[in-house]
């Protein structure tokens, strides 16, 4: 009997690629993991969707020292797929904790020399290319409760409102021409100097290079108004649009 891998005989099963991707680190302070999960639901349960499938590098710099070994790593990370989140490997510069968290089946992000992280001085920054005509994706009718619309490769401009439960995202800015009540997610491959734009902001939550802000934290007095949203080193800055009223 022949089998049908047989048949595709002298072509590649797979290939790999590279790809700079944007992983959210997870770095945890405190290796009570009773603490660590009161904290994490309390953080979840403030933008649900937000951290729904998302993917996590644990830093485990800070408690290497703890005596951590793979059975709390594995509840570490069993506690985390409940939660909905995706622990993709540890980082911690450990050897011994590398081996715990191969140990409990979690990859283990090591740069060259053997470290977690790595220092680059790379001198002054090189003049930055001009992109090539990024297209915007132009959206003309209202984004409803549960819809998610995203731009890959450039900016979204949406000539409607943006309602509770909708979600907009762009690998480059974010326009709207409205009320923006849902959340808004810029820069999502990572692109800080990405900025979101609205005429009446009410949002769920925003979110550039993944540094976001949700609703109890946005301020009152940007509540409604015209603003652009920028970020400056981790920190969200929202700030009145020029010449709007």
């Amino acid at each position: 009997m022949t089998s049908q891998a047989s048949t595709a005989a002298g072509e590649p099963a797979f290939e790999l690629k590279g790809r700079m991707l944007t992983l959210t680190i997870l770095r945890l302070l405190d290796a009570d993991l009773e603490h660590f999960l009161a904290d994490l639901e309390a953080r979840i349960a403030e933008a649900p969707a937000f951290f729904d499938g998302m993917p996590v590098i644990l830093d485990l710099t800070p408690v290497a020292a703890s005596g951590i070994d793979d059975i709390w790593l594995s509840e570490l990370a069993h506690h985390l797929w409940q939660s909905g989140l995706a622990p993709v490997a540890v980082a911690a510069g450990d050897p011994r904790v590398e081996n715990t968290a191969q140990a409990a089946g979690l990859g283990v992000m090591r740069q060259p020399g053997g470290g977690s992280t790595r220092e680059v001085d790379t001198g002054p920054a090189p003049a930055r290319p001009e992109p090539a005509s990024a297209t915007a994706r132009l959206v003309t009718q209202p984004v409803r409760s549960g819809q998610q619309i995203y731009a890959r490769g450039g900016d979204l401009v949406v000539l409607a409102p943006v309602s509770p439960g909708a979600e907009v995202l762009a690998d480059g800015n974010i326009h709207v021409y409205s009320n923006l009540r849902g959340r808004a997610l810029a820069g999502v491959q990572g692109d800080a100097d990405a900025r979101i734009f609205c005429q009446q902001l009410n949002a769920e939550l925003i979110a550039i290079a993944g540094c976001y802000r949700v609703s109890e934290d946005i301020d009152e007095a940007s509540r409604g108004h015209s603003v652009q949203i920028r970020l400056a080193g981790e920190t969200l800055h929202i700030e009145p649009l020029a010449g709007a009223q």
